[in-house]
């Protein structure tokens, strides 16, 4: 098993439309592609309170690229994702990490 961490940072103001894009499109797209996550949250103290932090689980990075593959070109993501941004980009950037659990991690 292994974790993909991922951070979006957001364009100001605009965190509340990317929570609202997860929880009412992206989520049901995920579950039709197979996409597990392992949980979301928000910043409450740190560097930025605009930005969405999320692991999603993967048995493999072939089972990863297959998935997010599918989902990234999926018509039904692409046309709800730029009417969710028909007021404007939502995320700034994106920060990406593959992760390995270690011998003694909780999480495997």
């Amino acid at each position: 098993m292994i974790h993909e961490l991922r951070i979006y940072h957001c364009m100001p103001g605009r965190l509340p439309d990317l929570l609202r894009r997860f929880e009412t499109v992206t989520l049901g797209l995920w579950d039709k592609h197979g996409i597990r996550q392992a949980g979301f949250w928000t910043t409450l103290v740190g560097e930025s309170n605009m930005d969405l932090t999320y692991l999603l689980a993967w048995e493999s990075l072939a089972e990863r690229e297959s998935k997010w593959t599918a989902f990234q070109a999926d018509p039904e993501w692409l046309a709800k994702r730029a009417e969710t941004e028909k007021n404007g980009q939502i995320v700034a950037s994106i920060t990406n990490q593959i992760l390995v659990p270690t011998a003694f991690s909780a999480v495997r």
